[in-house]
This record gives C-alpha cells, sequence and structure tokens, in this order.
C-alpha cells in the first residue's frame, strides 16, 4: 500500500489533534523501576515519554520504510506554529548536539576561536578540536555560577567566532541572568555568532531572571538558540533537537547537515511531545518535587549542593568526585562524569523515587569523610 504527500499530511494532522486532546494528570503512569543499572548520569526523564508520544512512534512504525522528507518539513512547521515563528528559522537536527556540530562547522572557520564557561556543556569544545579549532578559550564561572560574562567579553574578540552559553548551565544547574545576557550580546563583536543553549528551559518555571531567548527574542540575527526533545519530553533515545535562529543562520547551519538525520519515528513523537503540555506540565511539577525531596536528604546529611533549576543537582561530596563515581558505579548505579573543574563534586541527575532511595542507600556505604558546610 503506498501513501501520498496529502495522506501523509492528513494522518500528521490527525495524529496533532489526537495529541492536542487534554488527558488528565492522573491518567499518566509511573515508569517501572529501571533495571540495573540505576541511570543518574545522563538527566533523562526519569518517567519516560508522554504516552501521546509513545502512540505516536508506535503508529507511525508503519512508514518505516519511507525517507522522512514529509515529515521533517511538517514537524519545522509544528515547531515554527509552537513558538510563533516563521518555519525557516528552525533547524531541524539528531539532538541539540548536531546542532552545535552544524555551528562549529558553519561558524569556525581556520583562524576563528570559540568562547565558553568551563565547567559547562563542553560537547560544542570537544567537536570544535575535532574540526581542527586551535583556539578553544574556557572561561571560569564566576562566585555565584553563573557565567562569567565581563571576563568572557574580554577574551572576545575579532578572531571570535562562536560563543556558546549553557542556560541553565551544565553541570551546575544554575542561571545566567537574562538582563546580563542581553548586555553582552550587545557588546560581543559583531562578528561573533552566540549559540544559547536552553536544553533545560521547560525546568526553569517562574524564575525571575530567566526568560528564554525563543519566547522574547532580541532583535540580533547572530543569535542562535537550541532546544532538545532529550530532557523534560523524554525522548533522548529518539535524538532530535532544533535551532531557532534567523533564516539566514538556519541557511548556514543546514549547509552541513545530515540530510534526513531526522528518521520519521522521532519526528511524530515530537509533534505529540510538543503538544502534549499537560505532561510537560506535570514533568516539571514532578521534577521539582523531586528535587526538593533530594535536598531535604542532603540537609539531613549536612551536604551542600549547587542551587539548581534543573533535573539534576551538582552536590559537593568532600571525596574527590572519581572515588565517589566508581563507588556507585561499583553497586551499578550511574552518576554523571566527573567535573575536572569541580574535584570534590560529583553530578546526580533527579530520577524516580526509587531510583533516589536507591542513590541514598549507597551514598550511605561511602566511607567516613570530612563534610563541609
Amino acid at each position: 500500500m503506498t501513501f501520498s504527500r496529502r495522506i501523509l499530511l492528513r494522518r500528521f494532522a490527525a495524529g496533532a489533534l489526537t495529541s492536542a486532546a487534554i488527558t488528565p494528570l492522573d491518567d499518566y503512569p509511573s515508569a517501572s523501576p529501571p533495571p540495573r543499572p540505576i541511570r543518574l548520569d545522563k538527566n533523562e526523564n526519569a518517567y519516560g515519554p508522554s504516552p501521546k508520544a509513545t502512540e505516536a512512534m508506535r503508529a507511525s512504525l508503519q512508514l518505516a520504510n519511507r525517507y522522512p522528507t514529509v515529515e521533517y518539513e511538517h514537524l519545522a512547521e509544528r515547531i515554527a506554529n509552537f513558538h510563533k515563528i516563521k518555519p525557516e528559522q528552525v533547524t531541524l537536527a539528531a539532538g541539540s548536539r548536531e546542532i552545535l556540530r552544524m555551528a562549529v562547522t558553519a561558524y569556525l572557520p581556520p583562524g576563528k576561536n570559540l568562547v565558553l564557561a568551563s565547567p559547562t556543556f563542553d560537547a560544542i569544545a570537544h567537536l570544535a578540536r575535532l574540526a581542527g579549532v586551535d583556539d578553544v578559550v574556557m572561561v571560569p564561572l564566576n562566585k555565584r555560577y553563573s557565567h562569567d560574562l565581563d571576563r568572557m567579553l574580554r577574551e572576545s574578540d575579532a578572531s571570535t567566532g562562536l560563543i556558546y552559553v549553557c542556560n541553565p548551565n551544565n553541570p551546575t544547574g544554575s542561571l545566567t541572568p537574562r538582563k546580563d545576557l542581553e548586555l553582552f550580546i550587545g557588546k560581543v563583536p559583531s562578528t561573533a555568532v552566540i549559540v544559547i543553549d536552553e536544553a533545560y528551559h521547560e525546568y526553569v518555571g517562574g524564575a525571575s531572571e530567566y526568560a528564554s531567548f525563543i519566547d522574547h527574542p532580541l532583535d540580533d540575527d547572530r543569535v542562535i538558540v537550541t532546544r532538545t526533545f532529550s530532557k523534560i519530553h523524554g525522548l533522548a533515545g529518539m535524538r532530535l533537537g532544533y535551532a531557532v535562529s534567523s533564516p539566514q543562520r538556519s541557511r548556514s547551519l543546514s549547509s552541513s547537515k545530515l540530510q534526513w538525520g531526522v528518521n520519521v519515528v522521532a519526528a511524530h513523537a515530537a509533534a505529540a511531545a510538543l503538544d502534549d503540555i499537560d505532561f510537560v506540565r506535570l514533568s516539571a511539577n514532578r521534577n521539582s518535587n523531586d528535587r526538593q525531596e533530594f535536598y531535604n536528604k542532603l540537609n539531613a546529611r549536612m551536604l551542600r549542593a549547587i542551587d539548581s533549576l534543573t533535573n539534576f543537582v551538582l552536590i559537593k561530596t568532600g571525596l574527590p568526585g572519581t572515588q565517589v563515581v566508581e563507588h556507585f558505579r561499583k553497586n551499578e548505579l550511574l552518576l554523571g562524569a566527573p567535573v575536572p573543574q569541580m574535584e570534590k563534586y560529583v553530578r546526580v541527575s533527579i530520577g524516580s523515587p526509587e531510583d533516589m532511595r536507591e542513590f541514598w542507600r549507597v551514598w550511605d556505604l561511602l566511607p567516613a569523610h570530612q563534610m563541609s558546610m
């Protein structure tokens, strides 16, 4: 049986109507306890994807023999409608990491440098080095664990091709205030492109210092904003992210994209996930409650942590991070990789209550050590 373009679009639209229907929050099932090892290392949604996204994936399997030409176009339109922008401002990719690779290719030719914070999500630094970029400037966070924008500005010059800002920042979970970022962007060299990674946007809530650069854009075509379906939408395994930028920047990014890199199943899942506002709200609320319970357990053990507005927490352990991560690994529980710049900290993704009970059981098996208040 074959499908015309019109039929495919009609099916996609039908899926949108289904996913747009309101689902009572109580209808979302809790995920079963995961098999070993327990994974608290990648900042995934421990409760899985939206049931509507899961159903969209099942329904789209019959299209696995088709290249995702129609799906790609329609998903870009759906994202554009969601953000009230033009489809030509949307760039799709196999995860936001792929968007970062595309930005490196487009804006870091020979002789250009990259400026970013330290520590941060440093995939873009790795990608830049793989592409032959020798000058990667890493600027330590300030005392509030925000980006040190004054120093980043001093490190930026006519040779700067890209500036990367992860906000909220990974691995610290901390914010850089929106007003500070606006002032910074206005001062950086005109030749620099600024990538703002909003992977954890949906977890922030109503923080007064935060505002998305997609929802509240600047009139500056140097800004590229990345989002992902890997975090709150629970689709990390499907590998789908996107960028929002000016049409010109989108064309530059797309010049090195993998053709049809977004598969049919992922496209249908993302469309359903994008419309399932109830699930996003539920996931954010669950995470907020689970994170607060995690802080309660920290306080009971007189431990310190950096205030987080994400689905992970960076805690001060009193022991070398490598030792703590290895201890948990031996007990079949995975934590984030040690942070070289903060050697006595470990990053813990917030899991289900069952996950976190096991985390604290294993924590309490650590050797006695001096805690720093």
